[in-house]
């Protein structure tokens, strides 16, 4: 029980990475509120964690809403008088095109759909939940990156440039932080067998697989896993750090 007591928001919490990681902080004791505008499927991860006797709410939160950050961080204290743990990571790789272009092709709409979620969504969630964890005298923030935090790929500029922010985003906010009990840091998942990698075919799923040394795909629960050991008091000495959960993708 790493988590025996604390109260955990996870963005995003509707399936996924997010939702695997919901889960697992439910697992470890964590009362969690799934944050999520996919109220469906949010609901879907509450039902999973009360199914398991364990405590979980839904709150309906958009991501490139920062009013929605503040009002969310209210409902976590409201319902269980304190927020201790956040997980920021909502996210989208594509923008409403559905295309994946080259800069110079690139859309001025899909770019800021892009960073609205990815950059943007975090430095929110990060301005609403740092002030509820410095009241309480300390907590810790988990914002999901990628491995396109470190490095690039063709026809993903928005998206590796919006990683890349988070990287620095959460070195910034650790530093700024630290002294008051709060640490944050990032996450960094390889090509993860999620939604967002539904659409692509069987042929196309192999060769993400085999750009991993392990020569798979990771699965949500792998990233999950991080993030609990991260917001833990195991992790106690760790802020303004990125992990890669990469099978080995950034060593090569």
């Amino acid at each position: 029980m790493l988590l025996k007591d604390k109260v955990a928001l996870i963005t995003g919490g509707a399936s996924g990475i997010g939702r695997a990681i919901a889960l697992a902080m439910a697992r470890e004791g964590a009362r969690v509120l799934v944050a999520d505008k996919a109220e469906a499927d949010g609901k879907e991860t509450v039902r999973l964690i009360q199914e398991n006797k364990q405590e979980a709410v839904f709150v309906r939160l958009d991501a490139t809403d920062p009013a929605q950050h503040h009002d969310v961080v209210k409902q976590a204290q409201t319902l269980f008088g304190r927020l201790d743990i956040a997980c920021n990571n909502a996210g989208v790789s594509v923008g409403r095109s559905g295309a994946y272009r080259p800069v110079g092709e690139s859309s001025v709409d899909d770019w800021h759909d892009i960073m609205d979620v990815n950059l943007n969504g975090v430095f929110y969630g990060l301005r609403a939940q740092i002030p509820a964890l410095v009241e309480n005298g300390g907590g810790a923030i988990v914002n999901t990156a990628s491995i396109m935090g470190q490095v690039a790929a063709q026809r993903l500029a928005a998206y590796v440039a919006s990683k890349h922010g988070v990287v620095g985003l959460t070195k910034c906010a650790a530093l700024d932080y630290a002294k008051h009990g709060v640490r944050i840091n990032a996450i960094a998942p390889g090509y993860v067998d999620t939604p967002m990698l539904r659409f692509k075919d069987d042929t196309e799923r192999d060769e993400l697989a085999a750009k991993h040394p392990l020569n798979r795909l990771g699965k949500p629960e792998e990233i999950a896993e991080l993030a609990v050991w991260l917001s833990s008091e195991r992790a106690s000495f760790i802020t303004g750090a990125y992990y890669p959960v990469d099978g080995g993708y950034l060593a090569q």
